[in-house]
Protein backbone atom coordinates (compact mmCIF):
# COMPACT_ATOMS: atom_id res chain seq x y z
CA UNK A 1 0.00 0.00 0.00
CA UNK A 2 1.33 3.60 -1.15
CA UNK A 3 2.41 5.92 1.50
CA UNK A 4 -0.64 8.44 1.03
CA UNK A 5 -3.16 5.57 1.65
CA UNK A 6 -1.33 4.06 4.51
CA UNK A 7 -1.61 7.87 6.21
CA UNK A 8 -5.11 8.04 5.27
CA UNK A 9 -6.18 5.14 6.63
CA UNK A 10 -3.79 5.87 10.11
CA UNK A 11 -5.98 8.70 10.41
CA UNK A 12 -8.85 6.95 9.95
CA UNK A 13 -7.61 5.13 13.07
CA UNK A 14 -6.89 7.94 14.92
CA UNK A 15 -10.55 9.28 15.00
CA UNK A 16 -11.88 5.64 15.82
CA UNK A 17 -9.56 5.77 19.05
CA UNK A 18 -7.56 3.00 17.55
CA UNK A 19 -3.94 4.32 18.81
CA UNK A 20 -2.51 0.91 18.00
CA UNK A 21 -3.56 0.57 15.25
CA UNK A 22 -2.74 3.90 13.29
CA UNK A 23 0.47 3.93 14.97
CA UNK A 24 1.11 0.70 12.87
CA UNK A 25 -0.02 2.06 9.71
CA UNK A 26 1.92 5.43 10.51
CA UNK A 27 5.19 3.16 10.76
CA UNK A 28 4.61 1.84 7.59
CA UNK A 29 4.08 4.92 6.02
CA UNK A 30 7.17 6.65 7.47
CA UNK A 31 9.10 3.67 6.26
CA UNK A 32 7.79 4.12 2.51
CA UNK A 33 9.06 7.71 3.17
CA UNK A 34 5.99 9.76 3.72
CA UNK A 35 7.15 12.65 5.81
CA UNK A 36 3.95 13.72 7.24
CA UNK A 37 3.54 10.04 8.62
CA UNK A 38 7.18 10.38 9.65
CA UNK A 39 6.15 13.08 11.94
CA UNK A 40 3.10 11.54 13.35
CA UNK A 41 4.80 8.31 14.05
CA UNK A 42 7.62 10.40 15.98
CA UNK A 43 4.80 12.55 18.11
CA UNK A 44 3.07 9.31 18.98
CA UNK A 45 6.45 7.67 20.12
CA UNK A 46 7.59 10.95 21.81
CA UNK A 47 4.43 10.57 24.16
CA UNK A 48 3.97 6.39 24.39
CA UNK A 49 0.35 6.55 22.31
CA UNK A 50 -0.52 3.48 20.76
CA UNK A 51 3.21 2.91 21.76
CA UNK A 52 5.64 2.65 24.43
CA UNK A 53 7.58 5.89 24.94
CA UNK A 54 10.86 5.96 22.67
CA UNK A 55 12.46 9.79 22.49
CA UNK A 56 15.10 8.17 20.75
CA UNK A 57 12.87 6.62 17.94
CA UNK A 58 11.01 9.93 17.74
CA UNK A 59 14.16 11.94 17.23
CA UNK A 60 15.30 9.82 14.13
CA UNK A 61 11.94 10.37 12.29
CA UNK A 62 11.62 13.71 13.38
CA UNK A 63 15.42 14.47 11.78
CA UNK A 64 14.79 12.01 8.44
CA UNK A 65 11.62 14.75 7.75
CA UNK A 66 13.69 17.32 8.64
CA UNK A 67 16.21 16.66 6.09
CA UNK A 68 13.22 16.39 3.48
CA UNK A 69 12.51 20.21 4.22
CA UNK A 70 9.13 19.61 6.25
CA UNK A 71 8.34 22.97 8.29
CA UNK A 72 6.69 20.70 11.35
CA UNK A 73 9.93 18.67 11.52
CA UNK A 74 11.65 21.78 12.30
CA UNK A 75 9.12 22.91 14.73
CA UNK A 76 8.59 19.75 16.79
CA UNK A 77 11.97 19.13 16.99
CA UNK A 78 12.38 23.07 18.19
CA UNK A 79 9.50 22.21 20.45
CA UNK A 80 11.70 19.37 22.37
CA UNK A 81 14.65 21.87 22.41
CA UNK A 82 12.26 24.06 24.50
CA UNK A 83 12.30 21.63 26.82
CA UNK A 84 15.64 21.26 27.68
CA UNK A 85 15.70 17.47 28.27
CA UNK A 86 15.57 15.33 25.44
CA UNK A 87 17.42 18.30 23.08
CA UNK A 88 18.74 21.00 24.45
CA UNK A 89 17.87 24.54 24.74
CA UNK A 90 20.89 26.13 22.14
CA UNK A 91 20.74 27.97 19.13
CA UNK A 92 19.77 24.48 16.82
CA UNK A 93 16.07 25.08 18.87
CA UNK A 94 16.70 28.84 17.58
CA UNK A 95 17.28 28.04 14.19
CA UNK A 96 14.29 25.07 13.59
CA UNK A 97 11.77 27.54 14.93
CA UNK A 98 13.06 30.44 12.12
CA UNK A 99 13.20 27.32 9.81
CA UNK A 100 9.56 26.32 10.87
CA UNK A 101 8.20 30.08 10.71
CA UNK A 102 9.29 30.77 7.29
CA UNK A 103 7.94 27.60 6.35
CA UNK A 104 4.59 28.68 6.96
CA UNK A 105 4.05 26.92 10.35
CA UNK A 106 1.32 28.82 12.26
CA UNK A 107 2.72 27.84 15.78
CA UNK A 108 6.32 28.67 15.33
CA UNK A 109 4.87 31.83 13.90
CA UNK A 110 3.01 32.36 17.35
CA UNK A 111 5.90 31.56 19.29
CA UNK A 112 7.82 33.66 17.18
CA UNK A 113 5.88 36.77 17.50
CA UNK A 114 5.50 36.90 21.38
CA UNK A 115 9.15 36.38 21.13
CA UNK A 116 9.46 39.91 19.74
CA UNK A 117 6.54 41.19 21.28
CA UNK A 118 8.46 40.74 24.73
CA UNK A 119 10.55 43.78 23.10
CA UNK A 120 10.20 47.34 23.20
CA UNK A 121 12.33 48.72 19.36
CA UNK A 122 9.23 49.72 17.49
CA UNK A 123 10.67 47.42 15.01
CA UNK A 124 10.33 44.27 16.86
CA UNK A 125 6.81 45.22 18.17
CA UNK A 126 5.77 45.40 14.02
CA UNK A 127 7.45 41.94 13.53
CA UNK A 128 5.23 40.59 16.53
CA UNK A 129 2.26 42.19 14.72
CA UNK A 130 2.73 40.77 11.54
CA UNK A 131 3.67 37.20 12.83
CA UNK A 132 0.55 37.28 14.34
CA UNK A 133 -1.08 38.05 11.65
CA UNK A 134 0.44 35.66 9.69
CA UNK A 135 -0.33 32.87 11.81
CA UNK A 136 -4.39 34.17 12.02
CA UNK A 137 -4.26 34.14 8.29
CA UNK A 138 -2.78 30.18 8.92
CA UNK A 139 -6.30 29.64 11.21
CA UNK A 140 -4.57 29.98 14.26
CA UNK A 141 -6.89 30.98 17.22
CA UNK A 142 -5.10 31.65 19.62
CA UNK A 143 -2.64 34.15 17.30
CA UNK A 144 -5.84 36.06 15.99
CA UNK A 145 -7.08 36.34 20.01
CA UNK A 146 -3.72 38.20 20.81
CA UNK A 147 -3.55 40.34 17.63
CA UNK A 148 -7.54 41.08 18.26
CA UNK A 149 -6.27 42.89 21.47
CA UNK A 150 -3.26 44.20 20.29
CA UNK A 151 -5.39 45.74 17.93
CA UNK A 152 -8.25 47.01 20.12
CA UNK A 153 -5.95 48.81 22.61
CA UNK A 154 -3.45 49.95 20.27
CA UNK A 155 -0.17 47.62 21.76
CA UNK A 156 2.88 47.86 19.44
CA UNK A 157 0.49 49.66 16.37
CA UNK A 158 -2.33 51.94 16.07
CA UNK A 159 -5.41 51.56 17.14
CA UNK A 160 -7.94 49.71 14.76
CA UNK A 161 -11.24 49.04 17.18
CA UNK A 162 -12.84 47.96 13.47
CA UNK A 163 -10.42 45.26 12.98
CA UNK A 164 -10.33 44.43 16.72
CA UNK A 165 -14.08 43.86 16.28
CA UNK A 166 -14.31 41.85 13.45
CA UNK A 167 -11.57 39.14 14.95
CA UNK A 168 -13.48 38.75 17.92
CA UNK A 169 -16.85 38.69 16.32
CA UNK A 170 -15.00 35.39 14.23
CA UNK A 171 -13.36 34.21 17.16
CA UNK A 172 -16.88 34.45 18.71
CA UNK A 173 -18.53 32.54 16.40
CA UNK A 174 -15.71 29.95 16.45
CA UNK A 175 -16.61 29.83 20.00
CA UNK A 176 -13.89 31.63 21.34
CA UNK A 177 -14.99 33.95 23.96
CA UNK A 178 -13.18 37.51 24.40
CA UNK A 179 -9.73 37.54 27.03
CA UNK A 180 -10.09 39.31 30.23
CA UNK A 181 -8.56 42.34 30.40
CA UNK A 182 -4.67 41.92 30.49
CA UNK A 183 -2.66 45.65 30.81
CA UNK A 184 0.11 45.86 27.96
CA UNK A 185 2.43 46.84 30.20
CA UNK A 186 2.36 43.25 32.27
CA UNK A 187 5.64 42.74 31.04
CA UNK A 188 9.34 43.83 31.20
CA UNK A 189 10.77 44.56 28.32
CA UNK A 190 13.90 42.80 27.15
CA UNK A 191 17.46 44.31 26.49
CA UNK A 192 18.97 43.53 22.97
CA UNK A 193 19.51 44.73 19.70
CA UNK A 194 16.36 44.90 17.60
CA UNK A 195 15.48 43.07 15.23
CA UNK A 196 17.80 40.73 16.91
CA UNK A 197 16.20 36.84 17.49
CA UNK A 198 18.12 35.67 20.70
CA UNK A 199 16.04 32.83 22.37
CA UNK A 200 18.35 32.91 25.48
CA UNK A 201 16.55 36.15 26.21
CA UNK A 202 13.75 33.46 27.40
CA UNK A 203 15.69 32.23 30.29
CA UNK A 204 16.05 35.76 31.82
CA UNK A 205 14.97 36.91 34.57
CA UNK A 206 13.76 40.64 36.47
CA UNK A 207 14.84 41.33 39.38
CA UNK A 208 13.85 39.21 42.53
CA UNK A 209 12.28 41.04 45.07
CA UNK A 210 12.32 39.00 48.72
CA UNK A 211 9.11 39.03 50.77
CA UNK A 212 9.15 36.71 53.70
CA UNK A 213 11.99 34.53 55.27
CA UNK A 214 9.83 31.69 56.91
CA UNK A 215 8.60 30.60 55.01
CA UNK A 216 10.48 31.47 52.61
CA UNK A 217 8.74 33.70 49.49
CA UNK A 218 9.72 36.15 46.71
CA UNK A 219 8.50 37.91 43.82
CA UNK A 220 9.32 39.08 40.35
CA UNK A 221 7.45 42.05 38.99
CA UNK A 222 7.03 42.08 34.73
CA UNK A 223 8.23 38.22 34.79
CA UNK A 224 5.84 37.47 31.89
CA UNK A 225 4.46 39.90 28.84
CA UNK A 226 0.85 40.97 28.12
CA UNK A 227 1.21 38.72 24.96
CA UNK A 228 2.52 35.02 27.24
CA UNK A 229 -0.17 35.84 29.88
CA UNK A 230 -3.03 35.99 27.18
CA UNK A 231 -1.51 33.13 25.54
CA UNK A 232 -2.09 31.09 28.37
CA UNK A 233 -5.51 32.07 29.18
CA UNK A 234 -6.34 31.50 25.59
CA UNK A 235 -5.22 28.49 25.65
CA UNK A 236 -6.75 26.88 28.99
CA UNK A 237 -10.14 28.92 28.20
CA UNK A 238 -11.55 25.76 26.47
CA UNK A 239 -10.07 23.28 28.93
CA UNK A 240 -11.54 24.68 32.20
CA UNK A 241 -12.85 22.40 34.73
CA UNK A 242 -13.29 22.36 38.13
CA UNK A 243 -10.26 22.45 40.29
CA UNK A 244 -9.41 19.63 42.05
CA UNK A 245 -6.96 18.52 45.06
CA UNK A 246 -4.61 16.12 46.32
CA UNK A 247 -6.60 13.60 48.64
CA UNK A 248 -3.90 13.38 52.05
CA UNK A 249 -5.27 9.87 53.05
CA UNK A 250 -5.39 8.23 49.31
CA UNK A 251 -2.85 10.84 47.33
CA UNK A 252 -5.65 10.99 44.69
CA UNK A 253 -7.20 14.20 43.00
CA UNK A 254 -10.53 14.97 44.12
CA UNK A 255 -13.05 17.70 44.33
CA UNK A 256 -13.14 19.58 47.50
CA UNK A 257 -14.72 22.22 49.47
CA UNK A 258 -11.93 24.48 50.08
CA UNK A 259 -10.99 24.94 45.89
CA UNK A 260 -13.60 26.64 44.19
CA UNK A 261 -12.02 27.43 41.22
CA UNK A 262 -12.10 26.03 38.01
CA UNK A 263 -8.63 25.00 36.17
CA UNK A 264 -6.77 23.11 33.20
CA UNK A 265 -3.55 20.96 33.31
CA UNK A 266 -1.98 21.00 30.11
CA UNK A 267 -1.18 17.77 28.01
CA UNK A 268 2.64 18.09 26.77
CA UNK A 269 1.02 16.93 23.21
CA UNK A 270 -1.22 19.59 23.28
CA UNK A 271 1.30 22.07 24.20
CA UNK A 272 2.83 24.70 21.29
CA UNK A 273 6.60 25.55 21.55
CA UNK A 274 5.20 29.51 22.73
CA UNK A 275 3.72 27.87 26.16
CA UNK A 276 7.10 25.59 26.51
CA UNK A 277 9.06 28.57 26.26
CA UNK A 278 7.17 30.32 28.48
CA UNK A 279 7.53 27.65 31.44
CA UNK A 280 10.77 27.29 30.54
CA UNK A 281 11.13 31.31 31.91
CA UNK A 282 9.23 30.37 34.96
CA UNK A 283 10.99 27.43 35.69
CA UNK A 284 14.40 29.74 35.64
CA UNK A 285 12.69 32.22 37.98
CA UNK A 286 12.20 29.31 40.35
CA UNK A 287 15.84 28.48 40.15
CA UNK A 288 15.54 25.11 38.35
CA UNK A 289 15.25 23.57 35.19
CA UNK A 290 12.05 22.47 33.37
CA UNK A 291 12.83 18.79 33.77
CA UNK A 292 11.53 19.24 37.34
CA UNK A 293 7.99 21.00 36.75
CA UNK A 294 5.35 18.99 36.94
CA UNK A 295 2.23 20.09 34.56
CA UNK A 296 1.67 23.23 33.75
CA UNK A 297 -1.80 24.45 35.39
CA UNK A 298 -3.57 27.59 34.67
CA UNK A 299 -6.79 28.55 37.23
CA UNK A 300 -9.52 30.65 36.70
CA UNK A 301 -10.84 32.39 40.14
CA UNK A 302 -14.56 34.14 39.54
CA UNK A 303 -15.84 36.45 41.98
CA UNK A 304 -16.67 34.10 45.80
CA UNK A 305 -14.13 31.92 44.33
CA UNK A 306 -10.78 31.21 46.59
CA UNK A 307 -8.77 28.46 47.21
CA UNK A 308 -8.52 28.36 51.68
CA UNK A 309 -5.48 27.73 53.33
CA UNK A 310 -3.33 24.52 52.38
CA UNK A 311 0.19 23.54 51.49
CA UNK A 312 1.50 22.01 48.24
CA UNK A 313 3.59 19.54 49.46
CA UNK A 314 2.40 16.06 48.84
CA UNK A 315 1.04 14.10 51.64
CA UNK A 316 2.62 10.37 52.74
CA UNK A 317 2.02 8.34 49.85
CA UNK A 318 0.95 10.43 46.90
CA UNK A 319 4.81 10.65 45.06
CA UNK A 320 4.49 6.78 45.00
CA UNK A 321 1.55 7.14 42.76
CA UNK A 322 3.19 10.06 40.43
CA UNK A 323 6.75 9.80 39.39
CA UNK A 324 8.24 8.88 42.99
CA UNK A 325 11.67 9.55 41.89
CA UNK A 326 11.14 13.15 41.48
CA UNK A 327 10.71 12.92 44.90
CA UNK A 328 7.82 15.69 46.41
CA UNK A 329 7.34 19.27 45.87
CA UNK A 330 10.28 21.50 46.30
CA UNK A 331 8.90 25.13 45.50
CA UNK A 332 5.93 26.61 43.79
CA UNK A 333 5.81 29.08 41.13
CA UNK A 334 2.64 30.96 40.33
CA UNK A 335 2.22 33.96 38.23
CA UNK A 336 -0.64 36.54 37.71
CA UNK A 337 -2.29 37.13 34.21
CA UNK A 338 -4.81 39.51 34.38
CA UNK A 339 -5.96 42.79 35.90
CA UNK A 340 -8.31 41.32 39.04
CA UNK A 341 -10.73 44.36 39.84
CA UNK A 342 -10.72 43.57 43.62
CA UNK A 343 -9.58 40.47 45.54
CA UNK A 344 -7.54 37.61 45.04
CA UNK A 345 -4.17 38.48 46.45
CA UNK A 346 -2.43 34.96 48.15
CA UNK A 347 -1.78 35.09 51.70
CA UNK A 348 0.66 33.31 53.58
CA UNK A 349 -0.48 33.11 57.31
CA UNK A 350 2.75 32.74 59.27
CA UNK A 351 4.52 35.15 57.59
CA UNK A 352 1.38 37.69 57.93
CA UNK A 353 1.57 38.39 54.25
CA UNK A 354 -0.39 39.05 51.25
CA UNK A 355 0.70 39.72 47.73
CA UNK A 356 -1.63 41.45 45.18
CA UNK A 357 -2.75 40.20 41.83
CA UNK A 358 -0.68 41.93 39.29
CA UNK A 359 -0.88 40.75 35.19
CA UNK A 360 3.30 39.53 35.05
CA UNK A 361 3.88 39.54 38.58
CA UNK A 362 5.37 36.11 39.50
CA UNK A 363 4.66 34.31 43.88
CA UNK A 364 7.50 31.84 44.14
CA UNK A 365 7.47 29.74 47.68
CA UNK A 366 9.49 26.71 48.91
CA UNK A 367 7.43 24.16 50.71
CA UNK A 368 10.33 22.00 51.72
CA UNK A 369 13.08 23.41 54.50
CA UNK A 370 16.37 22.66 53.20
CA UNK A 371 17.05 19.36 54.36
CA UNK A 372 14.04 18.06 52.35
CA UNK A 373 11.83 18.03 55.25
CA UNK A 374 7.83 19.45 54.56
CA UNK A 375 7.68 23.25 55.94
CA UNK A 376 4.08 23.62 57.38
CA UNK A 377 4.88 27.28 57.90
CA UNK A 378 4.15 26.96 53.58
CA UNK A 379 0.61 27.49 54.13
CA UNK A 380 -0.92 30.22 52.10
CA UNK A 381 -4.39 30.41 50.80
CA UNK A 382 -5.74 32.25 47.40
CA UNK A 383 -8.23 34.93 48.95
CA UNK A 384 -11.50 35.44 47.94
CA UNK A 385 -11.70 37.38 44.33
CA UNK A 386 -14.21 40.13 45.30
CA UNK A 387 -14.90 41.80 42.07
CA UNK A 388 -13.72 40.36 38.42
CA UNK A 389 -11.76 37.43 38.04
CA UNK A 390 -8.42 35.73 38.25
CA UNK A 391 -5.95 34.25 36.28
CA UNK A 392 -3.17 32.52 37.74
CA UNK A 393 -0.15 30.26 36.05
CA UNK A 394 0.99 27.73 38.27
CA UNK A 395 4.08 25.09 37.94
CA UNK A 396 4.88 22.68 41.13
CA UNK A 397 8.37 22.24 41.45
CA UNK A 398 9.78 18.51 42.33
CA UNK A 399 12.87 18.11 44.04
CA UNK A 400 14.95 15.98 41.25
CA UNK A 401 13.40 15.88 37.07
CA UNK A 402 9.83 15.08 36.49
CA UNK A 403 9.52 15.15 32.96
CA UNK A 404 10.96 13.23 29.91
CA UNK A 405 10.15 15.14 27.36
Amino acid sequence: MAGDALFAQARTHVQKGEHEQAFACYVQAADADHPAAMIETARMAMHGVGAPQDIGRALTWLAAAEQRGHPAAAYHLAWLGAGGTALPFDGTLQARLLAAANGGHPSAMLALAVYFGHKAAPEDQQRSIALLDQAAQAGHAVAAALLAERLARGEGTAADPAAAAQLHAQLAAAGHPRLPEVPGDAGLAWPGAPAVLELADVLSVPAVSQRADAPRVWTIDGLLSADECRLLIAHSLPRLKRSRAVDPRTGAPREVALRTSSDATHDPMLEDVAIRLVQARMAAAAGVPLAHAERLTVLRYLPGEQYRPHRDYLPPGSPETDRPDAGNRLRTICVYLNHVAAGGATAFPHAELEIAPKAGRAVVFDNLHADGRPDPDSLHAGLPVDAGEKWLATLWIRQRPYRAL
